[in-house]
């Protein structure tokens, strides 16, 4: 009676060997097939072209790298809709929702955000100046937990094409936002260009959209043409200003090609979709290398386009110079 009670005991042994086996095969299988999953907020200021644009080129680069949302990665997709309330309240989402990144779009969603953590990583875009912002200590080192890409223009170009357009201008007016920094900034390179030309400015501003209209009529009898940079508000509102110059006779330069496709005349300037593609390589770089945001340059576009809105040259009865034309668009056909 012993030997079969001790053949019983081997094979109990033996069976829960091959249970153990089995169970930590299993983990292994798990652990192999389990892909690393990261969880990234991304935060828009507002709904616009240009916005829309850059959060497309980041999500279009994550998914050519293998991160598609519900697979390797989980995105927090959120638009604050031009309300700094808003805002606030996503970044205490991310924050409270513990992401590996934020992703923010435009300088007032980043604020919003770095007020919040100073742990979380942050890759923003559509920033115009880190510095001028607050947000970084400069440009080369940016010393915390922010970094990005800058949507700063060829400002003195996108001047040096409206005095190409229209030679005649005496007086440039200055439409933007007075509350974002990036606005301001732009302006200020602007108005001192034009000042070494000895071309008047004047300026009116907006505190949001609401007031769009109004500002356009009141520097419409003021000014030759307007420049307006890269303003989220304007951007939004561009068919409204068109309403109010076209009428009036007044050329618009635009600090975008967007801005231009709804209702401005020209630019030259950067691709909003390109920057968003950059943010994604560098969001990408903190997440699978490991990088420290704080010892990442901020960068900047080295590609710019041109983008003349033929159908508002036409009603503006502004002729468009022949190696221009090969940047003619019309958006309307």
């Amino acid at each position: 009676m012993k030997k079969p009670n001790k053949i019983m005991a081997l094979l109990a042994v033996c069976c829960l060997a091959l249970v153990g086996l089995a169970g930590c095969g299993g983990d292994q299988q798990t652990n192999t097939n389990d892909e690393v999953h990261y969880k990234i907020g991304i935060m828009q200021l507002m709904d616009h072209e240009a916005l829309n644009l850059a959060q497309q080129g980041f999500i279009d680069t994550l998914a050519e790298r293998g991160y598609t949302d519900g697979g390797k990665v989980t995105l927090l997709i959120e638009n604050g809709q031009g309300d700094t309330n808003n805002l606030s309240t996503i970044a205490d989402k991310f924050v409270s929702e513990n992401v590996d990144l934020a992703f923010t779009i435009a300088t007032p969603s980043t604020q919003a955000m770095a007020s919040k953590t100073t742990t979380i990583p942050i890759v923003a875009t559509a920033v115009t100046s880190f510095t001028a912002a607050g947000l970084v200590e400069s440009d080369e080192q940016p010393g915390g937990n922010i970094t990005g890409t800058s949507d700063m223009n060829p400002i003195t170009d996108q001047i040096d094409l409206l005095l190409q357009l229209c030679p005649e201008v005496k007086t440039v007016g200055f439409l933007y936002t007075s509350s974002e920094d990036n606005s301001t900034l732009q302006c200020s390179i602007a108005k001192e260009y034009l000042e070494s030309k000895g071309i008047a400015t004047v300026e009116r501003t907006i505190t949001n959209t609401n007031d769009v209209q109004q500002a356009a009529t009141a520097i419409i009898s003021e000014c030759d043409a307007i420049y307006i940079p890269t303003d989220n508000n304007f951007a939004s509102a561009m068919p409204t200003v068109n309403d109010v110059t076209t009428a009036a006779g007044i050329p618009v330069i635009c600090g975008e090609s967007n801005m231009v496709k709804t209702g401005g005349t020209a630019t030259v300037g950067i691709t909003y979709y390109g920057i968003g593609q950059k943010a994604a390589e560098m969001a990408l770089d903190i997440l699978e290398n490991g990088k420290n945001p704080a010892e990442m340059p901020i960068q900047g576009s080295s590609e710019f386009e041109y983008c003349i809105n033929g159908q508002v040259c036409a009603a503006l009865g502004i002729e468009i110079p022949a190696e221009l034309q090969q940047y003619v668009v019309n958006p309307a056909e």
